[in-house]
């Protein structure tokens, strides 16, 4: 029975990441995933656009991902938020902070795709196709059972990783709930031509049913993330085209021009779930196991990212000790570490929608007061640039 020093288990970008991370440290690691390559890059997930904050980006340099995935990225050198039908607005610029761009956007497949180039020549080791069935954890290791088309089998880590998403069977196992907040909303996400050039623009659009976001894409185009109580959203699925294109037109208004839908709508729920704990004995959690958000400013998968990080470089100081990978000192330290970090990029998504939600004249009033300030008020303006890119203001980096 093989032995690892770490077991990933889920070969997505936070699973795939993560081993890219630990690969240089010199430990016994695989990574498990359920979906072969040719399955993934077939899959629709693979349209939706990522918001890479500038300090994701930095990441992916880190790890030789970027000059691969740098050629389908597009820069977002401002951004645009507003509330529909007020005054208040504001607006950031890459050129103000001295940077080459606030981030990028970049379609998911391209991302997944260079990782997952730079884990072939860095020879991660992937069990693929192939599912974790169940797991045991033993005094000094866990035994993970595994199942392809044709064979089962079992091997053991010192320590499990668990990046298998939202419904994390490992955390599952481990017996680790969730807190969720239903938003009674779904995200609609779409390809949408635009009329006028978006000049590398994100916007940010609060209305009355939802946030609108258009991020900039080559060309005439933006990705569309329009979130919409779950019925009207049913409603807008089943209109005609120009019907919809209308009601979207009205939603943002003429910016960019008319605007149309390049590809269908598709429909996302939209809720917040949190993990109650990041790790168990010899297991933690990462990335959409152990957060999910609402698409509002896109902080999501930046956040999951930084969980990556933070437990690689933990790991890296305990193969410099030549400790135990899976010591529940080093597990509660990582747990400890993130929840600042959580705590922050949660607490400021959620207050977000709570704060645009709200619709009387006070709230009205007082929102656009703050986005006024804060377009107008350099050092609040730079607190809340970092924010967005996914970095700290004093050392340069979350």
């Amino acid at each position: 029975m093989k032995t690892y020093d770490v077991l990933i288990v889920g070969g997505g970008l936070a699973g795939a990441s993560l081993a890219l991370a630990l690969k240089p440290l010199g430990l016994s690691l695989a990574v498990v995933e359920t979906l072969s390559p040719e399955t993934r890059r077939a899959s629709p997930a693979g349209d939706r656009a990522l918001a890479l904050a500038l300090g994701s980006v930095e990441i992916f340099r880190k790890l030789s991902v970027w000059d691969k995935a740098a050629a389908k990225a597009v820069p977002i050198h401002h951004i645009h938020v507003s509330d529909r039908g007020h005054f208040g607005k504001t607006r950031l610029h890459a050129t103000e902070l001295g940077v080459e761009a606030l981030g990028y956007v970049i379609p998911a497949r391209e991302l997944e795709q260079a990782v997952l180039e730079t884990c072939a020549h860095r020879a991660v080791d992937f069990i693929c196709p192939a599912e974790v069935t169940g797991l045991k954890v033993l005094e000094n290791r866990v035994e993970i059972r595994l199942k392809s088309d044709r064979e089962t089998w079992r091997c053991q880590a010192r320590l499990v990783v668990a990046a298998d998403g939202g419904n994390s069977k490992v955390r599952q196992w481990m017996g680790i709930g969730q807190r969720v907040q239903d938003y009674g909303q779904v995200a609609l996400v779409s390809t949408v031509e635009c009329e006028k050039p978006h000049r590398y623009t994100a916007y940010e659009r609060f209305t009355s049913s939802g946030p609108l976001a258009l991020l900039p894409l080559a060309k005439r185009r933006c990705a569309l993330i329009w979130s919409q109580e779950t019925q009207q959203a049913r409603k807008l699925q089943s209109l005609p085209s120009p019907e919809m294109e209308a009601r979207l037109q009205q939603a943002f208004g003429w910016k960019l021009g008319a605007l149309g839908l390049a590809a269908p709508l598709r429909a996302f729920p939209l809720r917040l779930i949190r993990a109650e704990r990041l790790f168990g004995e010899r297991v933690v959690i990462v990335g959409n196991a152990a957060h999910q958000l609402h698409p509002v400013a896109g902080q999501g998968f930046n956040l999951g990212l930084r969980d990556v990080m933070v437990l690689a470089g933990f790991l890296e100081e305990q193969q410099r000790r030549g400790g135990d990978p899976g010591a529940f000192t080093l597990l509660e330290r990582y747990a400890k570490a993130r929840v600042r970090d959580h705590d922050r990029v949660i607490g400021f998504s959620d207050g977000l929608i709570r704060w645009f939600s709200l619709s009387t004249s006070f709230s009205a009033l007082g929102r656009n007061l703050g986005l006024l300030a804060l377009d107008h008020l350099p050092p609040l303006k730079r607190r809340f640039s970092y924010q967005a890119m996914g970095m700290d203001q004093e050392s340069g980096f979350l």
